[in-house]
């Protein structure tokens, strides 16, 4: 027998999930409400430390929705990590405002909080303050939150955490999404827990919460008719969806555990090579491995990132770049940044290896001995 593909970062499902999504098909509640969607947004709002979470079709959609509470308008500014996928920048343009990108701090791939103070203290200066700042918490570990909560408080600037790929993460042990104006969450297939599509914004804020589920179900009035005194949009999420998160959610400790055993095993295995260097672990929390990523040193590796994941292809083995920072994406070449060397750098020399919840040890070894294989050539 051959041995099977291992993706990057799967969905992993089991006999949990599928009973409730059956249930929810039997119960007939196939629509963007009825009782799985209610009892979700409950079990996630209770995981994440909050009193109101909205379920909607993707993050994405609810970064969109919190910069709307967060008042952002065509012509205003926000700040964003460079170094990022691209939702987190998309949201902004989709209200006709500018992102301005920060760079990242080596310390932990995330948006540079003392950039941001700079950058706001100059703004304050010019009378040219953004409407909002969004920090994102990368590849699972959370940004800095303290020092970004300081700074945008003294200027009167919400802050937004775009924690998408960060669900069962804690900054100072408090849980990823607590921070600022309002969390979002993504239940991405290749997330930590996933709906398939889904994501969900999670606030203390009631009259955010309240703001959202109303602009996701296309600000329908609550009359009989159909009446609406604000364009809204179709972001709900499906009932039958979250039935499959409501048992995701029940999987997450295993799921977390799993990752955090994949990272261990890759840093155990690897971390002997010359050039190669894990993704720091910052003091200030703990992440949920959703992602192994690490920097390749071509000069004392002996190869390049890049020859890492073509020997990987050649086996059957998904891996990717880290994120091209936003600054060098074409779309947004004619935004401002405030440094960009760091993410740059990150992206240039960055590798993300599979991570999925389901890997086997036979799957991680064959991902190390790939790796280990490409050191050695270089050796020959």
């Amino acid at each position: 027998m051959t041995d099977a593909r291992i993706y990057l970062s799967p969905p992993d499902v089991s006999d949990v999930e599928r009973k409730l999504l059956l249930d929810a098909f039997d119960s007939n509640w196939v629509a963007p409400v009825g009782p799985d969607l209610d009892a979700f947004e409950a079990q996630v709002a209770e995981l994440v430390g909050v009193r109101h979470a909205v379920a909607l079709s993707s993050g994405t959609a609810g970064l969109h929705l919190a910069l709307i509470a967060a008042g952002v308008r065509r012509g205003d500014t926000v700040l964003v990590p460079s170094f990022t996928f691209a939702a987190t920048a998309n949201a902004v343009a989709y209200l006709g405002a500018r992102p301005v990108f920060v760079d990242s701090t080596p310390a932990s791939w995330n948006i540079d909080p003392d950039l941001v103070a700079e950058e706001l203290r100059a703004r304050a200066d010019r009378g040219q303050l953004p409407r909002a700042v969004i920090a994102v918490d990368m590849y699972g570990q959370c940004a800095d939150y303290d020092p970004l909560l300081e700074a945008c408080d003294r200027y009167g600037v919400p802050l937004i955490e775009d924690a998408a790929e960060a669900l069962g993460a804690t900054y100072r042990g408090r849980p990823a999404g607590q921070f600022g104006l309002a969390g979002v969450l993504s239940f991405n297939g290749n997330k930590i827990i996933t709906t398939g599509g889904g994501g969900m914004l999670v606030t203390d804020d009631s009259a955010v919460a309240k703001q959202a589920r109303h602009l996701a179900t296309q600000a329908r009035e609550p009359v009989a008719h159909y009446e609406h005194r604000a364009v809204g949009y179709n972001y709900r999420l499906s009932n039958l969806l979250a039935a499959v998160g409501r048992g995701q959610v029940q999987r997450l400790g295993q799921l977390l555990e799993s990752r955090r055993r994949t990272f261990e095993f890759y840093r155990t295995a690897l971390g002997d090579l010359p050039g190669l260097e894990f993704m720091p672990i910052a003091g200030y929390g703990v992440p949920n491995y959703w992602l192994t990523c690490l920097l390749v040193d071509a000069g004392r590796f002996g190869a390049g990132r890049d020859r890492i994941i073509a020997e990987l292809a050649g086996r059957d083995i998904e891996a990717r770049p880290a994120w091209k920072p936003m600054h060098l994406q074409p779309v947004f070449q004619d935004c401002v940044v405030r440094g960009g060397e760091v993410s740059a750098d990150l992206f240039h020399r960055g590798l993300c290896l599979p991570s999925g919840s389901a890997l086997t040890d036979r799957d991680r070894e064959r991902v190390v001995d790939a790796v280990r294989s490409v050191a050695a050539e270089q050796k020959g």
